[in-house]
C-alpha cells in the first residue's frame, strides 16, 4: 500500500469489489488489503464498484481492467472515462482457471444449462463446444454469483433440493476456490482454453498524491482525437513516438455522442515524473481536445521502461538548458 493511500483515507479502509466472495477480483483485493483490518464491500458489477468510490461509500475499488484472453474490460474503461476523475494507484495480476461445478450430487451427464459470467464463458468455449455442445449459457453477474445461489438454495432447504424452486441452471463456471467456499460438487476442473490466462486488476481511488516513480512504472490515459480526419490518430501517436514513450496497450472506445467518434484508452511505459512522459502529455494537451490522466503507478512485473538514447531525463534537461541559453543571448551551439 502506498503512503499516498494510507494518508489520504481513514485507518480502516473500505474496498469495493466485484462480489460475492471467492471471485478473481477478491483474489486481487487480497493482494493489497487484509480483511482483518479493512472492510470488503461486494458489488454486483465493476461499474458499481467504481461509482462507490465516486459516491464516497467506498475509499477504494479493485476492478478488472485487462485480460490476456479478451483484452480490455470495456465496462471498466468506459466507467473511468466519464464522471468525476479517479486515478489508478497500483495493479495486480491474477491467474485465471475455471471449474465446472454444481450442487452436491450433480453429474456432468445431467448438465444442460450452465450459469457463467460472460468473460468466463468465452474463456472456456472450446472445452464447452467439445464436451457439452448443446449446453445453454445462463449469464451471471460475476464468477461466483451462481455459486452463491446454489449455496443459498441448499441452506434454505437443508441440503435437500427436492421441492425447491429451480435455479434455472444445472452447473456453473466458477474459480476453483469457489468449490470449497460454497460447498459445490466439482464436475470438471481446469477447463479454461488458455492455461496461461491472466487478468490484470487495478486499485482505483480519488485523485491525490501520485505513487512515487520507481523506474518501472505505467501511466494510463484516456485521449480523444481532435477530429475524425485522416492523420488525427497519427498526430496523437506522434506525441509518444517523438519522445520515446512506448505504449503497452491502446484500445479504441466510442465516445458515444455520434458515430465515428472514438477515444483511446492507453497504457504508456513510464511515470508522469519522467521528462519524456511529461513532454508527451504536454504534446497531447496541445493537439487533443480531451486528455484524462488516470494515474502513474508501479508496474506489477517490475520491468523498467526501455529508454532510447536522447530521451533520458538528462537529455530533456540539457536541451531545455540549451534553449534557455539561447534566450539569454548565449551563442547558438549544440553543446
Amino acid at each position: 500500500m502506498t503512503d499516498a493511500v494510507t494518508t489520504e483515507h481513514p485507518a480502516r479502509l473500505r474496498y469495493a469489489y466485484l462480489g460475492p466472495a471467492g471471485t478473481f477480483t477478491e483474489a486481487a483485493l487480497l493482494q493489497v488489503a487484509d480483511p482483518a483490518s479493512a472492510d470488503f464491500i461486494p458489488q454486483v458489477d465493476v461499474v458499481s464498484a467504481i461509482e462507490a468510490v465516486r459516491a464516497g461509500s467506498a475509499d477504494l475499488a479493485v476492478v478488472a481492467i485487462e485480460s490476456t484472453v479478451e483484452g480490455g474490460v470495456t465496462a471498466t474503461l468506459d466507467a473511468l472515462a466519464v464522471g468525476d476523475s479517479l486515478v489508478l494507484l497500483r495493479e495486480m495480476l491474477v491467474p485465471v482457471s475455471f471449474t465446472l461445478a454444481g450442487p452436491p450430487g450433480s453429474r456432468l451427464a445431467d448438465v444442460r444449462r450452465i450459469s457463467a459470467h460472460p468473460h468466463a464463458w468465452v474463456q472456456c468455449r472450446r472445452w464447452l463446444a467439445a464436451t457439452l455442445p448443446s449446453v445453454v449459457h445462463v449469464p451471471a453477474t460475476s464468477n461466483t454469483a451462481p455459486a452463491a445461489l446454489i449455496a443459498e438454495r441448499a441452506a434454505q432447504h437443508g441440503g435437500d433440493a427436492e421441492g425447491a424452486a429451480p435455479l434455472g441452471f444445472d452447473a456453473a463456471l466458477v474459480p476453483p476456490s469457489a468449490v470449497r467456499t460454497y460447498g459445490l460438487e466439482a464436475l470438471a476442473e481446469g477447463i479454461e482454453d488458455n492455461a496461461n490466462a491472466v487478468t490484470r486488476f487495478v486499485l482505483v481511488g480519488r485523485p491525490g498524491p501520485i505513487p512515487e516513480r520507481t523506474g518501472a512504472d505505467k501511466t494510463t490515459l484516456m485521449v480523444h482525437l481532435s477530429s475524425d480526419r485522416a492523420g488525427a490518430l497519427l498526430e496523437m501517436l506522434e506525441q509518444f513516438a517523438t519522445r520515446g514513450v512506448n505504449l503497452s496497450r491502446i484500445e479504441s472506445r466510442p465516445i458515444g455522442d455520434s458515430l465515428g467518434r472514438y477515444s483511446f484508452s492507453i497504457d504508456a511505459d513510464g511515470h508522469v515524473d519522467d521528462e519524456r512522459v511529461a513532454a508527451a502529455l504536454m504534446g497531447l494537451h496541445r493537439v487533443c481536445p480531451q486528455v484524462r490522466f488516470l494515474g502513474s503507478y508501479p508496474r506489477v512485473d517490475g520491468l523498467p521502461a526501455d529508454v532510447r538514447p536522447g530521451t533520458f531525463d538528462e537529455d530533456f534537461l540539457a536541451a531545455r538548458t540549451w534553449v534557455q541559453g539561447l534566450r539569454g543571448g548565449r551563442p547558438p551551439s549544440s553543446d
